[in-house]
């Protein structure tokens, strides 16, 4: 497989998303479904709306999240739209709870641990998605990126139970922490595979590394960032652009990579990319591109 181009920047700015995303050559045809994180209530760490604006502006989307499947300000349609007002996200764009009514199934003939995918029903009102990911540690996963945000966060709060229960059906809140760790990483690459095919060609990521804490923007109180900010990267290769990003704080010279690389190691993270790599939906195989 050639390698899949990735595209950098130093620059944090909302302007130097849309010139990344300029350089994929790569129209989002139709209705532009925009995969963000709205951020857990009290978290510090997550991307404001304002920073992701000229963006979505420039592809006309429509914000679209899923509940989740632990307790919280996000666990309930009402309580998630309500969050998703205070945090900004209503005032400046619209905004699809995608779960809201009920799920939708894709499936994942050639899953390593699950066949199918529990999504919200409203993912099939879109022709193209473009998934903005801030990149950071997490409790779970070990780290979240672009994989993460295609698996547990386009999976509805029921499929978000399924993946972390690696497919069993009517699972409780603890199972989910009683799980197999690779497994449960190889059911978030089987998920994510599944709304990659989806959509096929019209699909596009983009991954901020700023806020690096060890922690995700589910966390309603997050560790503060442990290292310095590094930038934007644009791909339309979900498992590269997450590898980059590793990469990217792996050959950082800021002391605090140490504490962000322990958690994810600690939790097998990278493997999650072995997984998808070798389900065939990108390749670790990169070239970075640095943009001026």
């Amino acid at each position: 497989m050639e390698k899949a181009k990735v595209y950098f920047t130093k620059e944090l700015t909302p302007d130097a998303i849309v010139k990344l995303f300029k350089k994929l050559e790569r129209d989002l045809p139709g209705k532009v479904a925009v995969k963000v994180h709205s951020g857990e209530e009290g978290n510090q760490n997550y991307l404001r709306p304002e920073f992701m604006k000229p963006m979505v502006d420039y592809v006309s989307g429509t914000i679209v999240e899923c509940n989740t499947a632990y307790d919280g300000e996000r666990d309930t349609t009402e309580k998630h739209v309500k969050l998703m007002a205070n945090h900004g996200w209503s005032k400046y764009f619209n905004v699809d709870i995608m779960d809201s009514e009920e799920d939708a199934i894709l499936e994942i003939p050639n899953g390593k641990v699950i066949k199918k995918n529990y999504v919200g029903k409203n993912l099939f009102n879109y022709d193209s998605m473009l998934v903005l990911s801030h990149f950071k540690g997490h409790p779970m996963g070990g780290y979240g990126g672009a994989l993460k945000q295609l698996s547990i966060g386009v999976a509805s709060s029921k499929g978000k139970r399924y993946i972390h229960c690696i497919g069993a059906e009517n699972a409780s809140y603890e199972d989910m922490f009683h799980q197999n760790q690779e497994k449960f990483l190889e059911a978030m690459a089987d998920a994510a595979s599944s709304v990659v095919k989806h959509f096929g060609n019209n699909i596009v990521y983009i991954n901020v590394m700023c806020n690096m804490s060890v922690d995700c923007d589910c966390c309603n109180v997050a560790e503060d960032p442990c290292m310095k900010d590094i930038g934007i990267l644009a791909s339309t290769d979900p498992v590269a652009i997450d590898e980059a990003c590793i990469d990217l704080v792996k050959n950082s010279n800021d002391p605090g990579k140490d504490h962000l690389l322990e958690r994810i190691n600690s939790r097998k993270g990278h493997h999650t990319i072995e997984a998808a790599e070798e389900l065939g939906i990108g390749t670790t195989n990169y070239e970075l591109i640095n943009v001026d």
